[in-house]
């Protein structure tokens, strides 16, 4: 059986060794990430054609996400690169500190409307939460604070507010002019950092569009107002990332694994899709192998229904890119044999309100049901097989579509895989035994099996399927 969830890495320059992409393309990576918080434009675009170019060589599809930075909240930097911080120590941040001269008394901010934005007694929390600080007052561009939590701070850490609140602008002047060139390369899903509700992703979208893209929007969700906001940010964007890093840090990591499950079975329910991000192999960066906790996390994401789980600096900067895939690959299959991946109640006590929807429902009813080998939907936009896809199943799920962008898109889809292949131009007869052909030529079904088909009646219509038919592999030629 092919894996079922998917598999994103994070490209940098330890997968721009020699051999490396196509090594981890080999190992199972569905979709790669190009994350603009690091690197130029040009970087990016070399490292998106060599992956159209080794999944085409390799007879993959292998989606492209571009993952805008955001606005990142920053110390500036310190005139000795770092400095110790004791719990009790009194520190400034100052936003007319200039950007280099940071001292063990005080540092510069790259958001200048910090103060605006915290209060006495509020918790900061930097460099991931590693360094917590207390303010005790502020006074115009001056944060005075005492530590809580002390350390070594270096240069250009984040900073999260406890609880969140923070009022920076989604979308950069930076993330703007990123995604216009993320657009213009081809991407196939575009990230968007640090949403706090729904119109973000809506003012995404109308940029997105404006370019001529048709890339889907995933929404990161990891401040805390995202939490607070999430289903109308699910509703507005294609999916959402669950981004546990600066996440956690707002709303407190006792917390975490709770609103996790959460926000898989929302984004589920919701028929979205969800990613499961942030140090899921973490020690891979610098070991071969991965922690037994790491393996655990993994799959509780799997069995809680995550569609895709993600490596990030694993891949992107780390000594082992191609073992990291190999080992979530491995521990992803070994989830997946578990009977609680493919239990399912999805929406059964709903009405449905689209015909393609209803036989989407109908058709993972029949299959779960019936001793079926595999479910083929024909499809235009991809939407019949992501709804099929919310059932929890063993079946595999082949979108066939003539469209190489769908192809792209539903490999994030979790036990969805793309066929290329136009079909229009068939009648009903041929259409099932070209499809049944093509998966017999991949072993994927033999004679005797039974294959649920889905289609609709007017060919290249999007939203049109409205047929579904039970077929036995080697008797298609004689069904009407």
């Amino acid at each position: 059986m092919p894996r079922r969830t998917k598999i994103i890495a994070t490209l940098g320059p330890a997968t721009d060794a020699p051999d490396m992409l196509e090594k981890i393309i080999h190992a199972g990576v569905d979709v790669v990430r190009l994350n603009f918080s690091h690197g130029t434009i040009e970087n990016h675009q070399q490292r998106l054609t060599a992956v159209r170019q080794r999944a085409q060589a390799l007879g993959r599809h292998v989606a492209v996400m571009a993952d805008l930075q955001g606005p990142k909240i920053r110390i500036e930097k310190f005139q000795t690169g770092s400095i110790q911080l004791a719990e009790g120590d009194a520190f400034i941040l100052d936003a007319t500190c200039p950007s280099d001269a940071g001292t063990q008394a005080r540092v510069g901010l790259t958001y200048k409307q910090l103060p605006r934005d915290v209060n006495t007694n509020d918790t900061l929390l930097l460099d991931d939460g590693r360094i917590v600080l207390s303010v005790d007052k502020v006074e115009q561009a001056q944060i005075f604070c005492h530590v809580i939590v002390g350390g070594t701070l270096s240069n250009n850490k984040g900073i999260n507010r406890l609880g969140g609140g923070l009022s920076a602008e989604t979308l950069t002047h930076k993330d703007r002019t990123d995604l216009a060139a993320a657009a213009k390369m081809g991407i196939d899903y575009l990230a968007i950092s640090f949403p706090r509700s729904a119109e973000n992703i809506h003012e995404a979208r109308r940029l997105l569009q404006a370019t001529g893209s048709q890339a889907n929007i995933i929404a990161k969700i990891e401040r805390a107002e995202a939490v607070t906001n999430h289903e109308e940010i699910i509703r507005a964007a294609d999916g959402i990332m669950v981004a546990r890093g600066d996440l956690g840090v707002e709303i407190g990591d006792a917390a975490l694994p709770a609103v996790q499950k959460m926000l898989i079975k929302k984004t589920r329910d919701l028929n979205k899709i969800v990613i499961t991000a942030t140090q899921m192999m973490e020690s891979m960066i610098e070991n071969p192998i991965p922690t037994r906790a790491e393996v655990s996390d993994v799959a509780n994401a799997v069995f809680d229904g995550t569609d895709a789980v993600m490596l990030s600096a694993e891949t992107a900067s780390g000594k082992y890119p191609d073992k990291a895939v190999t080992a979530m690959d491995r521990v992803c299959r070994e989830a997946e044999k578990q009977p609680v991946t493919r239990l399912s109640d999805h929406r059964l006590a709903l009405h449905f309100g689209r015909i393609d929807e209803a036989i989407a429902m109908a058709t993972m009813y029949t299959a779960n049901h019936l001793d079926v080998k595999a479910i083929v939907s024909l499809t235009e936009s991809g939407s019949t097989p992501l709804w099929m896809s919310r059932i929890s199943s063993g079946i595999p799920i082949y979108a066939f579509s003539r469209h190489l962008d769908t192809c792209q898109k539903v490999t994030l889809y979790r036990g969805v895989y793309p066929v290329h292949l136009d079909l229009a131009t068939f009648d009903t007869i041929e259409v099932n035994h070209a499809v049944l052909n093509t998966l017999k030529s991949t072993g994927a079904v033999s004679n005797g099996d039974l294959v649920i088909i889905t289609k609709g009646d007017l060919k290249g219509i999007a939203g049109g399927t409205n047929l579904m038919k039970v077929v036995c592999v080697g008797e298609e030629k004689s069904m009407i």
